[in-house]
């Protein structure tokens, strides 16, 4: 079974250096790539160059989160071109949020399908382009068909896989796969796992994705309260049946939203090994 994890840029040097260990014990399961995000209207974009360039240099392969709100096409061309002369190849292309307060930015491209479509015809093939998907629809969608046919929008620009949104109903991840094949999208389409590290950070993310979090989870986590150690084992426990249902649905891979923290992932991973074969 293959494996991807997901970074944020940290801010400085030294945070840095502890996410290139974080890496470095993270690649014994030997994963397709580790993805670095962007920020909100790109702002963390130095940040991203910089976090790539470190784990590079340890020779791990990386997948850039690009994402094109508030972009000129001149610059998003000159990422491109930087992302090549490093031999990068793999990329995650995002609409991207806004930053706090801003209600617009200006800028050459309007959603993640305009951006696909333009890093395919300034780069051809030079890139594996991995999308986004919300097997619980985009919190600004209108509903669940509109969101489909705008993800249909950007497989048809160019789009090689996608990665979900993150998930706790196995069956949410189900009918999403359904639905795109229904829509005749073939490509890959890997479940975004995350880990539970703390119930109220959960939370206020799900909030903003529209991802949902069962009852039975928000219930059993009321009782444990501030007990985080019941909370990370039972969050590894939720997370690893997660895994091994979308396993068994077929799922191409596992791409875990790390926190740029390894702990649990490792944790959740050990027990899958003692399952099935990564």
């Amino acid at each position: 079974m293959n494996v991807s994890f997901e970074f944020f840029p940290p801010k400085t040097a030294e945070g840095l250096a502890h996410l290139v260990e974080t890496a470095k014990r993270l690649n014994r399961f030997a994963p397709e790539y580790f993805s670095v995000t962007y920020g909100a209207g790109g702002g963390t974009q130095d940040l991203t160059v910089n976090t790539l360039s470190a784990l590079q240099n340890n020779r791990l392969r990386v997948a850039p989160h690009i994402s094109c709100i508030g972009a000129t096409k001149a610059k998003i061309a000159a990422l491109l071109q930087y992302y090549q002369t490093q031999g990068v190849k793999q990329l995650v292309a995002l609409r991207g949020d806004l930053p706090s307060g801003q209600g617009s930015l200006a800028g050459d491209f309007r959603y993640a399908k305009d951006l696909v479509a333009f890093i395919r015809e300034t780069t051809g093939d030079a890139f594996h382009i991995r999308v986004a998907v919300y097997p619980e629809a985009h919190p600004q969608a209108r509903n669940l068909q509109k969101d489909l046919e705008h993800f249909k929008e950007k497989v048809d620009a160019g789009a090689d896989s996608a990665i979900t949104q993150y998930f706790y109903h196995p069956e949410a991840y189900a009918k999403l796969v359904d639905d795109c094949r229904a829509l005749d999208i073939d490509i890959p389409i890997v479940p975004g796992i995350m880990p539970i590290q703390n119930f109220s950070q959960l939370s206020r993310f799900s909030e903003m994705c529209g991802a949902e979090i069962p009852r039975y989870i928000r219930k059993r986590m009321e009782v444990f309260g501030d007990d985080s150690v019941s909370i990370q084992n039972f969050g590894i426990e939720i997370v690893t049946h997660l895994c091994e249902a979308v396993m068994n649905m077929g799922a191409p891979s596992l791409h875990f939203y790390t926190l740029n923290k390894d702990k649990l992932v490792t944790q959740i991973l050990e027990n899958l090994q003692c399952t099935q074969t990564l």
